[in-house]
């Protein structure tokens, strides 16, 4: 049976709950990083390239739970007493572009010029922030084990999916994955520039199409209500329906109760993390007998 793992977006704090979650499962004798195929949106790719690389499963949260987490140090530079960004403009795009309300590429385009446009930290300023998480990797390191990520051109609008064959390097690739439009600067890859691959889907599971079994873990589907909810959770069921149609048993684990309590109510605060990994912790200790049925 081949498996694969995949991991939405979902900032910061979405970082620390699903390496809370990958802790707690393997603690629970579940190893994610044991997939045939991982594949990260955003906030996903970072937890994944880092499992792709051989993080220790058990002890993957520890540095958020110490709240000593130098290489996930991603907060955005506003030196000269900038405002924080106004992503208003943002978050209507993203609904239409998920909502099917117009073209999705030329949408996507339309939020790449934004992401051009605004004022952020340095690319060099936040690869380096990457650099640190992998610092033992030669720039154009890729790891083993079918692991990819995803990203969109910020000038055509066009998806993007990292693998192996695609010839970058984890850093950038990542990097790229991450790029929130209006937050971090777009990442230049091989002469063009990339924005965050969630703004394609905040989990593009469709892409894991043709495995056996496939975990999906997702974090705020259609949270907050809306039309952009209604649009990622719409996009949502659609790509899990894409995976079943291939002949995929398809697992989601989305945050309990006690998990989104730990969030709070923005998912790009950083002093959220040591809570949301507490609780992304507890929730894969309490779900690895049940995903092990499946797993294993």
């Amino acid at each position: 049976m081949t498996r694969a793992l995949v991991l939405g977006g979902g900032g910061p704090v979405g970082i620390a709950w699903e390496s809370g979650l990958v802790a707690g499962l393997a603690q629970g004798g579940v190893d994610l990083g044991a997939a045939d195929f991982t594949m990260g949106t955003s906030a996903g790719s970072f937890v994944g390239a880092r499992l792709a690389l051989g993080a220790d499963r058990k002890t993957f949260a520890d540095p958020i739970l110490a709240d000593q987490v130098p290489g996930e140090d991603q907060r955005p530079a506003r030196g000269g007493g900038r405002p924080p960004p106004d992503l208003s403009k943002l978050m209507q795009l993203m609904g239409e572009a998920q909502g099917g309300l117009r073209n999705p590429a030329e949408v996507r385009a339309e939020i790449g010029a934004f992401a051009l446009a605004a004022q952020t930290m340095s690319e060099d300023e936040f690869i380096a922030s990457f650099g640190r998480s992998f610092a033992s990797q030669p720039a154009d390191a890729w790891p083993a084990g079918g692991f990819a990520c995803t990203a969109v051109d910020a000038e055509t609008g066009a998806f993007q999916l990292w693998t192996a064959e695609s010839g970058v390097g984890v850093v950038r690739a990542v990097a790229s994955s991450c790029s929130v439009p209006g937050v971090y600067p777009p990442v230049t890859v091989a002469g063009r520039r990339y924005i965050d691959g969630g703004m394609r889907s905040s989990t593009n599971a469709d892409m894991a199409t043709g495995h056996e079994l496939v975990v999906v873990i997702a974090l705020r589907l259609g949270a907050g209500g809306g039309a952009l909810g209604e649009a990622i959770a719409a996009r949502f069921n659609q790509e899990i329906e894409t995976l079943k149609d291939g002949g995929a048993t398809v697992v989601t684990i989305t945050p309990d109760e006690a998990s989104v309590a730990g969030f709070g109510p923005n998912l790009m605060d950083f002093r959220r993390r040591p809570d949301a990994a507490r609780a992304g912790l507890a929730q894969g200790l309490a779900y690895a007998r049940d995903l092990s049925a499946y797993w294993t």
